[in-house]
Order: structure tokens, then sequence, then C-alpha cells
């Protein structure tokens, strides 16, 4: 199946598309998972499943999946480093010295971290991008590790144990596509606890992080970098599901943390180590993965699976959870994914075999595309029209599913030729993928927050992220000899 970043894009439109369908420290090896986060198989993990295991089989068994869920894992042997000499660090301080957890960098622009039953820590390349120094990379670091010290990810695993039950029971009756929601949310609340368990963690974190000689009041500083990127991500469906989302409100919390520093710590110094934290996050891939597709105007360039698509003018494509999917305004919505589907099965019997609700079985024909065996067919619904598509490629096979309030020769014509328009990528296709990557710049003599801004220009609304990553404000000046993150195309 395929695996992307989005959290939503225009919700309303895109459900339309799916109502058809049924249905020690360590870190994690990315060897041991196919990190192509366009295909979500994941190693088997040998742990059984019954209610009353115990916190480490529960996390052994839901690592895979998050992992296949959040992009897979980014290799990047400087940060690993890095966080590792701080987890440790932290461990010692938490009276944890001896303790077992695994780290994973997960490679997507969220800006997220969380934690699993059995010592598993995630946090993303968005949110190390987001950091400035060692000190608020360590408060997230503590934050996480709090909740595992106050056990509120076992708490969290119990909750969501009974409400699987309630899901389980309430699938029977639901539409497949609401069953299909109920089962996601389910895997992805394991992330996810109480605002009051997040009050208790930010307090733990701090005690953490400020025992094991970090800076205290780095929490509270990294909690305003984190409510403006989220600001500044509105719209951005990319990041709808950030760190921020399921917290208490961030100046209530800012405010809690920098009372804590204080009361906790004083004017205790702290450690920072900004040089050393961006030395080992200089050239990170910023944004989405080229390796979860490229998307070039019109066109989708898949550069791990070798395949591209064009879609009509006018849709607008993002990388979708576990699909790429589009808009055209508020009537029209296309979503491209993959499915398992036996090889002895004729194509056409896969269209009629009962996961396209509305379809009409008489409409449904086959063809040769671009070498490929193809099936196509018309559904209907109260308020929606669609045209589905499947064809075989590599082994497994891809659906284009289109949606349009209104009916028309137009609308029949765009899907048509999108699904003409599949094909294995050329060199030619591979060539007009760039490469976004974080790069560590040092202020000269005379230099600016606003000149070292203009750097990213080129890009959207470039000089208010330049800000943001740097945790400035317009008119704040810039220290001679001191490093500063930009983003560059190349």
């Amino acid at each position: 199946m395929l695996c992307g970043t989005f959290r939503g894009l225009r919700t309303g439109l895109l459900i339309a598309v799916l109502l058809p369908l049924a249905g020690c420290v360590g870190f994690a090896d990315p060897s041991s998972f196919n990190s192509n986060a366009n295909s979500a198989q994941t190693s088997p993990v040998d742990a059984p499943t019954g209610e009353d295991a115990e916190d480490a089989v529960i996390g052994k068994r839901e690592h895979p999946r998050i992992i296949a869920t959040y992009g897979g894992i980014y290799n990047d042997p400087a940060a690993e480093i890095m966080i590792a000499h701080i987890v440790g660090r932290l461990l010692t301080a938490a009276g944890q010295p001896n303790t077992q957890y695994t780290v994973t960098i997960l490679d997507t622009a969220d800006v997220n971290a969380f934690a699993l039953p059995g010592g598993y820590i995630y946090v993303t390349r968005g949110i190390l991008a987001l950091a400035n120094d060692n000190s608020e990379i360590a408060a997230v670091l503590a934050h996480e590790i709090a909740h595992v010290v106050l056990h509120h990810a076992r708490a969290r695993s119990n909750m969501i144990r009974d409400d699987q039950m309630v899901d389980k029971v309430m699938t029977g009756v639901l539409a497949p596509a609401d069953a299909q929601a109920l089962e996601e949310k389910s895997r992805l609340s394991l992330a996810a606890f109480s605002q009051q368990q997040e009050l208790q963690a930010d307090h733990k974190g701090i005690e953490i992080a400020g025992t094991a000689g970090y800076d205290a009041f780095a929490a509270a500083r990294f909690l305003s970098s984190m409510g403006r990127f989220s600001k500044f991500s509105v719209g951005d469906a990319t990041q709808a599901d950030d760190f921020l989302s399921s917290h208490p409100s961030t100046p209530d919390r800012i405010q809690r943390a920098t009372a804590l520093a204080q009361s906790e710590f004083g004017d205790k110094p702290g450690e920072h180590d900004r040089d050393g934290y961006l030395a080992a996050i200089d050239g990170m891939s910023f944004g989405a993965s080229p390796q979860q597709g490229a998307i070039i105007g019109q066109r989708y360039i898949q550069p791990a699976l070798k395949f591209t698509f064009v879609v009509p003018n006018g849709y607008t494509l993002q990388n979708a959870q576990s699909a790429v999917v589009g808009v055209a305004g508020d009537s029209e919505a296309v979503r491209f994914d993959s499915a398992e589907v036996p090889a002895s099965m004729a194509l056409t019997d896969y269209l009629k075999s009962g996961w396209i609700a509305g379809l009409d079985p008489a409409s449904v024909t086959e063809a040769t595309v671009n070498g490929m065996d193809t099936a196509s067919g018309i559904a209907k619904t109260a308020q929606w029209s669609f045209r589905v598509s499947v064809a075989r490629f590599q082994g497994q096979v891809v659906r284009f599913i289109f949606a349009a309030k209104a009916d028309s020769p137009r609308f029949d014509f765009g899907a048509d030729a999108t699904l003409r328009s599949f094909r294995p990528t050329t060199t030619a296709d591979l060539a007009q993928i760039r490469s976004v990557s974080l790069k560590v710049i040092v202020a000269k003599p005379g230099d600016t927050a606003q000149k070292l801004a203009q750097r990213m220009a080129s890009m959207s609304r470039g000089v208010e992220l330049f800000y943001i990553l740097n945790n400035l404000l317009p008119g704040d000046p810039v220290t001679p000899g001191q490093k500063y993150k930009v983003i560059e195309v190349s």
C-alpha cells in the first residue's frame, strides 16, 4: 500500500472519494523494515496479541505499524549519535540508567514526538528541524520519557483496548469506509495522551532535563517555536495533525513551563550546545521526502517504485496517508492508491467484487494501457459520480478513484486521460525531482536577519519560515559567527 505524510485535505470532499471503498538506548534498524514510504509492508513481529500483553509486547507489536504509518525510518548517523547521547543523560537523570529505550527518527515533515509502551520513543525530521539547540530537543525527549516513567503509555493502551472493543462492535453496523476510519483512528491514537497527562509529562520532563544539566527553560522556548510553526502551517494539510493537536493550549503550557523552570532551577545555567546540535542536523532532508513521491504541477513521480502519472489541469495533488489525493475546487477529487489482489483474479472481477459501492457492473470494461492490463467502471451515489480504474503494475494493483458532484464528458475524459498517463518513469522524469534540505550557515559581519532570510525568498513564504526555524522575529539582530538555518532546493 502507498503511504505518505498527509493529514487532511478538504476533508468533506475527500470523504466522498472514500465512500465507495470497502474495506539501553537503541535505534530502530532501517534494514529491519521497508523504509520506502510508499510500501507499508514491514517485517512481522512474533509477539502475543492477548489483552494482558506486557508493555514490551505492545510496543513490539505496534512499532512496525507506526513506522509504516509515518513514512518509514530516517537514517542519519550524526543525528542518531546526538540523540543517543542526550537520551542516555536523560535516563540517568530519570533514575533509569539501565532501562532500554528504542528511539526512532521518522521520515516525515510532521512536527511530532510520541511514545509507545515498552520504551519506544519517536521523533520526526520535522521536530528536529524546528529545534535550535540540544536543550530544546532534550526537552522534547524528556517529555516523552516522562510519559513512560509516569506509566501513561500503559494507561493509554488500556483505554485503547476498551475503545477498540467498542469499535469492533460498531464496525459490524457501519459502512466499510467508516469502519476503515475507525481502525486507522485506533492505531494513531496509541500516540496520544490526555491533556492532564501532557501537563504531568511537561512537569516531569522539565525536572528530568534540568537535572540532566540542560537548560530548564528550553521547554517553554520550544513550545513557543511550535506554536508559531503551527500557526504558520494553518491550511497546510501535512501539518494538521502535529504535536500540538491533542495538547493543552500553547500559551498556557508556556506559562506553566516557565514558572516550573524558575521554581525548580532558578537562574542556574543549563547546557545549550547550539553549534553541536546544528552540526548534527546540517544537511537533513526537509519537507516531504522525495522517496514518498514528488509532485510537480499536475504530475506525480514515484522515484522508488518508478512510476508517474498526470492529473487534469485544475487539480492540486498532495501526498496523503497511504495514498496520493487531489482536489479541483469543491466539486471534484481524486485518490490514487494500491491494493493486494491475487494474480489469478481478473481486474474486471476485482472491480465487481464489492469494494466499490454503487458500481454499475454493465459499465466495467477492460483495456491494455502502456502495456499494462487495466479495467474501469462507473459508480454513483446520491450526490457523487465516480470513475474508478485499476491497473496491474509490478505485481500490485493500483487504483484511480475520481469523484465529481456533476457528471460530464469532461470529467470522464480527465479520468481516462489520467489512467492513460500512468507509466514507468524515464530518466527525464526523475531529473525533475529536486532535493530540499536544511543547511546551516554562519552569519557574517553586517548580516541582518532580513538579509539571511532573503536566501529563502524563492520559496513560498520562505522569509517567514526562516524566522520561525531560527526562533527570530523581524528586526531581531543576528550575531556574527553564529550559526543559522536556511532551506535550500537543489
